[in-house]
């Protein structure tokens, strides 16, 4: 029995890309050192929390707060319980207006009411971080998110793409659901809102995807984040980042947060390879890390100019 219950353990640990210790990590782009290590479970739902806010178009400086918020408040885990009828990444609750308890349980739902608070917060972006939570929470431990701004700092800035190449999971793709390209398309429609993504050659006014389980009212009418395409594999999204001429920082931005939001999401959507910008990164590659590709013309590429900043492909295991 023992030796099955360890057995167990282990199939669970190699299929969530734990293997002996946490199966995601986000360094610094700042080249100060600086890491975080998490768990799948953790980075997925740290994705939907970005998007959501990006969706918003709201600012890096949300997002951080978001993050370290719901770090401390639920350790980035879409938990059922919590201090009296607290619920979900937020720990908000339904008898204080927060929504039903199947409304605070959907990751999505939950993020917009959070940035909906903050952003009645005035001057929330100057404000210190634990108390621009605060405002929002109304904690009985308010210094508490003040431990988490580092971690959330680091996942802020690859989350939303201003960190370039430097979030990375590690084991094979779990298998959660089927291997489809269009569970991808489904999961970026959710997070990033059905208006945000859009079938390449479609016009904007058509741009909507099957709706999000939860409306999004303010993310609904966003611009397109970027083109969409399912190839005739079935298994690889490619979404063609869209920017204006002068816009190439903003381009490579928008790719690296789908890139990233890709590897984030690699266990839950069974996706084996993600390619932008030169870089590549497969599920169980044995670092773990953005290669260069063969034929890159920039070994430094971090998709910051609109040449390198074209095209996201998100390939699904077979």
């Amino acid at each position: 029995m023992v030796l099955l219950g360890v057995a167990g353990y282990l199939v669970v640990q190699y299929d969530s890309g734990g293997g002996s210790g946490p199966g995601c990590r986000v360094v610094s782009g700042k080249g100060d050192g600086a890491t975080y290590e998490f768990t799948p479970e953790q980075a997925v739902n740290a994705a939907t929390i970005t998007a959501v806010g990006t969706a918003r178009e709201l600012p890096e400086r949300a997002v951080t707060i978001a993050l370290a918020t719901a770090l401390q408040e639920s350790a980035l885990r879409n938990i059922d319980y919590g201090d009296r009828d607290s619920l979900g990444l937020f720990q908000q609750r339904p008898s204080q207006g927060w929504g039903t308890p199947e409304e605070i349980m959907d990751p999505v739902y939950s993020a917009e009411k959070f940035y909906e608070g903050l952003e009645k917060v005035p001057g929330y972006t100057r404000l210190p971080l634990t108390v621009a939570a605060q405002r929002v929470q109304l904690s009985g431990f308010p210094q508490a998110y003040a431990k988490h701004e580092p971690d959330a700092t680091l996942l802020a800035a690859a989350l939303t793409g201003h960190s370039a190449a430097t979030l990375t999971c590690k084991g094979r793709p779990g298998t959660t659901r089927a291997a489809d390209a269009e569970a991808v398309r489904a999961a970026l429609a959710r997070d990033f809102g059905g208006g945000t993504l859009k079938p390449a050659g479609a016009e904007v006014s058509d741009t909507a995807d099957p709706p999000a389980p939860s409306p999004s009212p303010s993310s609904a009418a966003a611009a397109p984040l970027a083109d969409a395409d399912v190839d005739s594999d079935g298994r690889t999204v490619t979404l063609s980042v869209r920017a204006d001429a002068d816009a190439g920082q903003k381009a490579g931005a928008q790719g690296w947060q789908l890139a990233h939001w890709a590897v984030a999401n690699a266990s839950e959507l069974h996706i084996e390879r993600v390619a932008y910008a030169g870089r590549e990164w497969t599920a169980g590659g044995a670092d773990n890390q953005w290669r260069v590709l063969d034929g890159s013309t920039d070994g430094k590429n971090d998709g910051k100019n609109t040449e390198a900043a074209g095209e996201v492909r998100i390939t699904t295991a077979r």
